[in-house]
């Protein structure tokens, strides 16, 4: 494509140098990626800054530089004059603007659904997908658990855990619309939405589940976590808001001044969308949903109280997105699990192990409360703190879970570049002592897994919970295959 980088809308010129117009093959953010004809954005991490790397990506042959740092960038301009080099004033946004006009603002022919909040993201935004897909609205997924077309998941290596870095999500857009998709259903994070990674993404629905302290150890206050969430909503034609969220709803509230609907679970809120009478129905659960003045009898084999609020906000986004509660309703009974989301599976002797990897006190306190509803004899829950978060959340994980179960497996994810045993110890801070149940201290989840499941007998239910989802720990620096589902199956087919 040819690009004349002054005629991009939203880019804030600063200085340029070399020629005014390139032909562009890609859109690189890593020097590693660059090839002939790419360009370079400089952008500047945590822990890097991309202008560091402008040699490497010339060498490899780039015709287009742009970085924020003018210095970095002049005293290359002598020696490439065939090459572009543009001085932004956000290197960040400049990314984000350049990656939709170099994807032929293909964002343009899916309908946009972005979730946002401390829990339920993940699930929430699956059940979008899920429910879109039923209704016959092709639709696509952005998230932790990986990237999807209506087809299933494909590969593609994403720059981050939850949102990608605003090129990568323009390439997706783009293979999703080629695919043929209408929709596309993508949590957003707090660190996504500072970071730019959305920037000029105009989303058609904005979903606000709730908010609780997190991602302290970047955000570093809890206002500037609250300030990041509410940019979604300041990018977006509608929304569905949690009336039962104290932390953020009226803030909401507050900033939106176009069409949305709110939901809740008490009757009195006043909600669009109000979901009463809860009871498990056999392999899922049933509850009420009252709209407009009717109540629907909504059916789904999925399991937990809190998912009945998660599963009304994605009702929500359906009905803002065109469908009729009727069509919603029939669909609802053939809604698949949520990979690692309360998800059942049986094991030997009337065992129940249930994976959902919360990994927030306030998430591990509700789904350890669900889990106590179903019957079983004994319950062993696997906890973790995880070692590239906020480690003054770690002690709070063991104050959630203690006095719910009879033994607690305390583990560590993620560990990086910490001591597993510095993460497991500062977990192990929160409980009482002398400790209210068996408490086992354990090094890998690995090892975790294997001990939760030497720990249970007949009738008894494995939680095994905290934030390894996407298929990995994260070892000094790289990132080493896990599976806890390969982990059961291989522990009870040897025991036969």
């Amino acid at each position: 494509m040819n690009i004349q980088f002054d005629h991009i809308p939203e880019f804030s010129i600063i200085d340029q140098f070399g020629p005014e117009n390139q032909e562009i093959s890609s859109i690189v953010y890593n020097s590693a990626d660059s090839a002939e004809r790419a360009a370079f954005f400089c952008v500047t991490g945590e822990n890097t800054d991309g202008h560091l790397y402008i040699p490497e990506a010339l060498e490899k042959g780039a015709s287009a530089i742009i970085g924020s740092d003018l210095a970095a960038l002049t005293k290359y301009v002598p020696l490439y004059p065939d090459v572009s080099f543009v001085a932004v004033a956000d290197v960040r946004h400049a990314l984000a603007h350049a990656s939709i006009l170099f994807h032929g603002r293909s964002q343009d022919r899916l309908i946009k659904v972005g979730v946002t909040g401390t829990n339920g993201k993940t699930t929430t935004a699956t059940y979008v997908y899920n429910l879109f897909n039923l209704l016959g609205i092709a639709c696509g997924f952005i998230g932790t658990t990986g990237i999807f077309n209506s087809d299933g998941k494909f590969p593609y290596k994403k720059s981050t855990p939850t949102t990608p870095i605003s090129s990568d999500i323009h390439q997706i857009f783009s293979q999703l619309a080629a695919h043929g998709d209408q929709a596309v259903s993508m949590e957003v994070s707090s660190i996504a939405l500072d970071q730019k990674r959305v920037e000029g993404i105009n989303f058609d629905v904005a979903i606000h589940t709730n908010i609780s302290e997190e991602h302290l150890e970047y955000h570093k206050t809890f206002e500037h976590y609250l300030k990041s969430k509410l940019l979604l909503f300041s990018q977006a034609k509608h929304a569905v808001i949690n009336l039962d969220d104290k932390g953020m709803a009226q803030e909401i509230l507050a900033v939106v001044n176009y069409p949305g609907l709110t939901y809740s679970h008490f009757e009195d809120s006043g909600a669009d969308l109000i979901w009463t009478r809860l009871e498990g129905a056999g392999m899922g659960m049933r509850f009420d949903l009252h709209y407009k003045g009717q109540v629907f009898d909504v059916q789904v084999p999925l399991f937990g109280e809190y998912n009945a609020a998660n599963l009304t906000a994605a009702i929500g986004a359906a009905l803002l997105s065109g469908a009729s509660m009727e069509q919603i309703i029939s669909v609802l009974p053939r809604m698949p699990q949520v990979e690692g989301r309360f998800q059942m599976i049986a094991g030997p002797e009337g065992r129940k192990i249930i994976l959902d990897y919360a990994h927030t006190p306030v998430a591990l306190d509700l789904v350890m409360r669900e889990v106590k509803k179903l019957p079983h004899k004994r319950l062993i829950t696997l906890i973790a703190g995880i070692g590239i978060r906020d480690f003054g959340k770690m002690p709070k994980m063991a104050k959630a879970a203690e006095g719910k179960a009879d033994v607690i497996i305390v583990t560590v994810d993620h560990p990086d570049f910490n001591n597993p045993d510095d993460v497991v110890n500062e977990v192990l801070k929160g409980f009482t002592v002398p400790y209210k149940q068996q408490v086992v201290p354990v090094p890998t989840r690995r090892e975790a897994v294997m001990a939760a499941l030497r720990e249970s007998g007949p009738d008894d239910i494995i939680l095994l919970s905290s934030g390894c989802i996407n298929g990995a720990q994260k070892i000094r620096g790289e990132f080493v295959p896990h599976s806890d589902e390969e982990i059961i199956e291989s522990y009870f087919e040897g025991l036969k």
